[in-house]
Order: structure tokens, then sequence, then C-alpha cells
């Protein structure tokens, strides 16, 4: 194709090709024009704007079912940015299907299949096997996916975008044949019914000065509410150093709940979207910010579609200004429920964790002063303030105040979000909230805060559940994601299926976590386990690794050899070898 041809259309990306007139070629990837018609209809008549590559993606992805080289070259022409800007961040998230020139295509129907430790332990590996063999490969992809947020019903298929709850092969087909490829909506309190029973209020005496900002601090501050999203750092403490810092300020919500054993926040915004929406309100009018970005995980379709809906009408009664609250999809990375991955990605990039200091109240989002808050933290806020301070605070157990939103799953009868007192035992939640153990099933072991929490033996069942009372046992409680294991669990296997989720979901900036993940989980499969290597391994990746993920991706590994019994290990590790070997997978 010559330089100035246009018979073939395609339009170049920078003006500046094709002067050294004696090559034939033109420099980089060419723009077809159909392909950049058709992204010019779908993007409308609204502004380009670089924090909205990942929006760009979804919309793409959304309307063809991937992401050809074609559209990727489009965009990177339309939003005026190097291609390789925008390859880099649709690799990046798990989400976006790449297919490059040459490549067919995937099937129309995508089907995911939870893997994660509650899946595993309901049968997701079977499930997979039988969903294959009754499905058309050319027809329907069948794929592995990390925690849906849904591990009470385990195990869980993902049809396009709807969920198949407690699945097996014939739900899964059924949907595949009735076309059920769009999220199922829960009933939920819609906007009507919250201000009929006295939503709002509070937002509205913000606004009219009957409070300062000051007067809802204190509540918090009395309260003891804490980040519920796994850090638990005081939530009042966030106000004052945002509030402290010039404007502009922003206020950044993390609903990119990505903890395997983790649903609490799913169930409050498919249940009650407005208390969180007016506890956002809140505190952007606490900390004066410009904006509220809503960062929402892309495995939760049905809360996205109640958002979009509930904020519009948020907006139209003159609640928040139009277009002040921005609610932007995740693409399926973990490792973006890390505050700055999360503020890396709602600025249009792929979600690696920022080096500390500065801190996020100080260079956050567009690199303004910006709080964050997790979507059960600010869930509280009217409720704090209806109820006051004394009546949250004086719950609790153990020395503990509050309570606690446990996400409980695994070998339990009633598994499910159990708003229990903070301080709580293992053993109290479990008879008390959960109805016992599964029947058929003796209780073995917890995980007391997810898939980096540790494991603790049920010997240990006696130890309170809030921040700081599981540290010296080289644990934590994180979003309170309890997972429950019992005699029927292998734990070799379990705690593979962990290390596979770290190697998977590390985002691969650092080499103690990109390399040391994967070396764990090889150490993990062999036959026997070498302690000391992996101990060494452990202490590196616990040194060395930039955030959270790297720092505590071992915690299984470490807590199982310290609290488990050498000789249950060794039986677990021999019937995992054996099992491996009747299934003829010696690698």
């Amino acid at each position: 194709m010559s330089a100035d041809s246009t018979k073939d259309n395609v339009v170049r990306l920078h003006p500046g090709a094709g002067r050294n007139k004696s090559r034939i070629h033109l420099r980089g990837r060419q723009v077809n024009l159909d392909t950049l018609a058709q992204l010019r209809q779908l993007m409308g008549d609204q502004p380009i704007k670089r924090d909205m590559l990942v929006e760009y993606l979804h919309l793409i992805q959304d309307n063809f079912g991937y992401l050809s080289a074609a559209h990727l070259a489009a965009l990177a022409h339309e939003m005026n940015i190097p291609m390789a800007e925008v390859y880099e961040c649709a690799t990046f998230y798990a989400h976006f299907d790449i297919v490059k020139e040459g490549e067919l295509p995937p099937p129309a129907v995508t089907v995911r299949v939870c893997d994660s430790l509650s899946c595993q332990l309901a049968g997701a590996v079977q499930l997979k096997a039988a969903i294959e063999a009754g499905t058309d490969p050319t027809e329907v992809r069948i794929v592995n996916a990390p925690c849906m947020g849904r591990c009470d019903t385990a195990p869980v298929a993902e049809v396009g975008h709807y969920h198949v709850d407690r699945a097996d092969a014939a739900k899964v087909v059924a949907a595949i044949q009735a076309k059920h490829f769009h999220p199922e909506i829960p009933d939920y309190l819609a906007y009507d019914a919250y201000v009929a029973e006295g939503g709002y209020t509070l937002l509205k005496q913000c606004l009219a000065g009957d409070y300062s900002w000051e007067d809802i601090q204190k509540v918090l501050a009395d309260a003891n509410l804490k980040g519920l999203g796994g850090a638990g750092f005081p939530t009042h403490m966030k106000w004052k150093f945002v509030r402290q810092e010039p404007k502009p300020r922003y206020l950044a919500i993390n609903g990119d709940e990505g903890e395997p054993g983790t649903f609490k926040d799913r169930l409050y915004l498919e249940s009650d979207p407005h208390r969180f929406i007016e506890g956002a309100l809140i505190s952007a009018w606490a900390v004066e910010a410009e904006a509220a970005y809503i960062y929402l995980r892309d495995e939760y379709p049905a809360a996205l579609e109640i958002l979009k809906a509930e904020i519009g009408k948020v907006e139209a009664a003159g609640l928040a200004p139009a277009g002040g609250i921005h609610l932007r999809r995740a693409a399926g990375a973990y490792i973006c429920g890390e505050e700055s991955a999360m503020i890396e990605s709602l600025e249009g990039k792929p979600g690696m964790p920022r080096h500390r200091p500065p801190f996020v109240a100080q260079v956050g989002l567009f690199n303004r002063p910006t709080l964050v808050n997790n979507i059960e933290t600010v869930f509280w806020i009217r409720t704090l303030v209806d109820k006051g301070a004394e009546w949250f605070s004086s719950q609790g157990r153990n020395g503990s105040q509050g309570l606690r939103s446990f996400s409980v799953s695994g070998r339990v009868k009633n598994p499910g979000v159990k708003l229990a007192p903070a301080g709580i035992t293992m053993q109290e939640l479990m008879e008390e909230y959960c109805g016992g153990m599964a029947d058929g099933h003796t209780f073995k072991g917890y995980l007391p805060g997810g898939a980096s929490g540790g494991i603790l033996p049920a010997g240990m069942a006696d130890i309170p559940l809030d921040f700081g009372t599981l540290n010296k046992y080289g644990c934590f409680i994180g979003s309170a994601a309890v997972v429950v294991l019992s005699d029927h669990d292998n734990m070799r296997d379990v705690v593979v299926n962990l290390l596979k989720f770290f190697e998977d979901e590390s985002c691969g900036q650092c080499t103690p976590c990109r390399v040391g993940t994967e070396k764990m989980v090889k150490l993990l499969q062999r036959p026997d386990w070498d302690q000391a290597l992996m101990a060494e391994l452990t202490q590196a990746m616990c040194d060395a690794s930039i955030c959270g993920l790297g720092q505590a991706a071992s915690n299984p590994i470490s807590t199982v050899f310290k609290y488990f019994d050498a000789n249950l290990i060794a039986t677990d590790l021999a019937a995992s070898a054996k099992s491996v070997a009747i299934a003829g997978d010696t690698k």
C-alpha cells in the first residue's frame, strides 16, 4: 500500500508518517476508516478524555465481544495517544479479549467458572468438566475465573454477564440455550422508598449547614468506624488528612471487592444502594471534593445497573450536581483493590500500585488529594448519625467495639453475610449465625481474612475476630472474608489454590511478587515440601514486595506450617499426589 493511498480505507496514525520517500509502507499500525467510523458512532458526541480509556475498551468489547487490532488502532488514533498505551492497558486487565491479526475471534458465548477456594470446595473443577462435555467449543468458550463475589452460592458460573448460582452443567446449558446473558436485577430499596423512610435527610442537613463536617467526623470518631475494605484505618482520620491538603480534592470509592471469600459490598449495593450513595455524598461534602468516583468491580453487573439508574435519580433530585458522580467499571484485576492501583486504573492506566510516600491523601487521583473509602465504610455513615455513636460502639465482644459484616462461606450450613459483633470468635460465629458445620463435615480450620489472611486450625477457633486481634498469630481479618474448611478438605490443595490466585493476580511490577508467587506455586506442587526454602522465599517476598499482595501472599503457607500438624500435612500431600497420579497428570 502506498503512503498516499486512501482507496484501501486507511488513515495515518501520525502526521509525519511517510516522510521517508524511499519507504513503501507506513510505520506503525494503520487505521481502518470503517472501524474508526464504528468507534465514533459508539462514542457519540462525548468529549474524549484520557482517563476514560478503560471505559472505552469496555464499550468496544460490550458491542463486538472482543478487541481487535483494528479497534485498538482506531481508539489510539481517536484519543491521540500511542498505540502502545492502549495495548498496554487492554492487555493488563483479564476481562478484555484481545484478538490479534490473523486470529479468530472468541466464540459468541463465554462461560466463566469461578475457581477460587469456596467454589473449588463446592466442586468447580467437576463443574467445568461437565460444562465442557455438554457444549460445543466452537460456539461456547469455557474459562476459569477468579472469585466472583458469590461465595455463599458456590459453585458459580457466569454466562455472559448472567450468574448461575449453585451451578450445575444443566443450569449453565439452559442459560446458554435461553440466551440469558444479562444480569438478573434483584429487588432493592429504590430512590422513592429510601426517601420515604428518611433517606437523604442527613445529606440535606449537611448541605444546609445544620451540621458541620466536624460534627459528622466526631460521630465517626466516637463510633470508632474504621476502613472496612481491609486496612482498618480510622475513617475520621482520613477525613482530617484530606481536609488539610489544598484544593481541588477528590473522593474515590473502592468497590473492587476482589479478595476471595468476600461478598459483603455486593449485598449492600444490591439491597440498599442509596444508603451507600448518601454516605458517599456526605463524605464528598466533608472533604469538599471536586467530584466523586465510584470504582466498581466488573463481576458485579447487577450492582452496576442499579447504581446507573439510582445515581441518575439522585442527580435529577438536585442532591448531587449532574455529572458529579463518576461510575467507573473495573476490568478484572484484583490488584486494583489496592488504593493507589485503583487510582491508576481510574486514570485510564494499568492498575499498578504506586510507591509511597506520597500517600493518596496528598497525591491521589489526577495528582490531587483524594479521600479513598470502601463501600461498606460509607454505607454506615447515615446509620451512625441516626442511631448514635454509642449505639455502634456498644456492640462487640471480647473488648472489641462495633459490628462487622462477615462474609462466611465454605463448609457451614448457612453461608452468607453475617452482621455480627466485632470480636466474636469463629466458634461463636459458626454456631450462632451459620447453623454450625454442614452435615457430614467436621471442623478442620478456617481462613479469618480471605486468601491473604492466613489459615488457622479448628483448635484456635476461640480467638476474637477483629482488627489487630489476629496479628500475633500471623493472620489478619482484612475484609472479614471467612472460609470454613472441614475434614473433607486437603490442605495442600487449599494452599495451592490460594497461591495460584496470587500468581495470576500479581501485576508484575516488582520481582519479589512476580517471580516469588510463581516459584512458590512450583514448590507447593512438588511431592515433598521444602519448608526451609519456602520460608526463605516467604521472607524475601514480605521484605521486598511493593504492596500488600506480595507481602501477604505467603501467609497461607507460613500459617499452615506453624499451626497444622506435620503428619496431617504429610498425609494431605500423599493423598493429593495419589489423586494427581490417578488423573494421569504427573507434571
